[in-house]
């Protein structure tokens, strides 16, 4: 709270404020955040392509965008405080946590390049994206996810990043120190209400271009493994896809609970020396891009190689 008090006396003028948005962006998506690091590395990495990582940053960046301009406009008319509250931040985590898992979930049943695991056939259950069956109808639908069986076609497809849009709009709602800059010094300051939804969008385009930034990288570092083949980097890629998006929405819906039930949560954390918002602190927010994104990520990316290496997805020489 520090850099807001000393942006509410720095009396800056209007285009100041509507810059300092675009350049709070910047630094929100360039710094590790769990409302948008897990995401966009999840569906950057299932694309297997330097472009396709490019595109999945710039879909989940445009909800994400939509969402930051009504969050400003709503602040103007201090409608979005509601959101700063323990039950908002926990709930906001429970329902980032089931669309990232019901979009794991889903991106495996249509994909035929993964295993079905009983914990996740009970998810798929309870998401109605899968249907319960007998024993046979579970090992006929096995067959149908085995990689073994599957055709180039399918392993080469990219995961649909459409689905990001939605995890943009979502995760938007999540509250964090540049939020609250937004909320309390940039959007009371605009002039008028038709104006107030404009630093929403600006900080939003800033994401998008770190995020846009990042997604290539992601994808970049996925294509760099010259030991596969191009069927088997696609199926590396959309392993670690299923397994962030997937077990890291459990994890999500977790401490989304955790908050709830216990809100000094929020209150604990471990002081880095850096005076960078996201960067400043080890807490909750930080733990859970550690934990989907290196954790998770590192666990599909083993299993999927392993996976590769048993199908004969190698390069010519390996």
């Amino acid at each position: 709270m520090e850099l807001a008090q000393l942006l509410s006396l720095s009396g800056m003028g209007l285009a100041g404020l509507l810059l300092l948005s675009y350049i709070l962006g910047l630094l929100h998506g360039a710094t590790p955040d769990e409302h948008t690091w897990p995401i966009t590395f999840s569906y950057s990495v299932g694309t297997f392509s330097t472009r396709g990582g490019a595109k999945a940053g710039l879909v989940f960046s445009s909800g994400f965008t939509l969402q930051r301009a009504i969050l400003t406009e709503l602040a103007y008319f201090a409608l979005a405080s509601i959101l700063e509250t323990t039950l908002a931040f926990g709930l906001v985590y429970i329902v980032v946590g089931i669309v990232m898992a019901t979009a794991g979930i889903y991106i495996a049943s249509r994909g035929k390049y993964l295993h079905w695991h009983y914990i996740e056939e009970k998810l798929g259950v309870a998401l109605g994206i899968h249907r319960r069956g007998s024993a046979a109808q579970r090992k006929e639908f096995e067959h149908e996810v085995n990689p073994v069986f599957s055709e180039a076609g399918d392993l080469t497809r990219p995961v649909p990043v459409k689905l990001a849009f939605l995890h943009g709009l979502v995760a938007g709602w999540g509250i964090g120190a540049y939020a609250l800059i937004l909320m309390t010094v940039v959007a009371p300051a605009m002039p008028g209400p038709l104006l107030a939804w404009i630093p929403g969008a600006l900080f939003g385009v800033g994401t998008m271009t770190m995020q846009i930034i990042w997604g290539a990288g992601f994808a970049r570092w996925l294509t760099s493994m010259k030991h596969l083949s191009r069927e088997g980097v696609a199926l590396v890629g959309k392993t670690i896809t299923y397994y962030v998006l997937t077990y890291g929405g459990i994890v999500f819906a977790a401490a989304g609970a955790l908050v709830i039930a216990f809100p000094s949560v929020l209150n604990l954390s471990l002081p880095t020396g850096i005076g960078i918002p996201n960067l400043d602190a080890i807490d909750i927010g930080f733990i859970l891009v550690i934990v989907t994104v290196a954790v998770l990520g590192f666990a599909g990316y083993r299993m999927g190689v392993r996976r590769a290496r048993s199908l004969g997805l190698v390069s010519p020489g390996e």
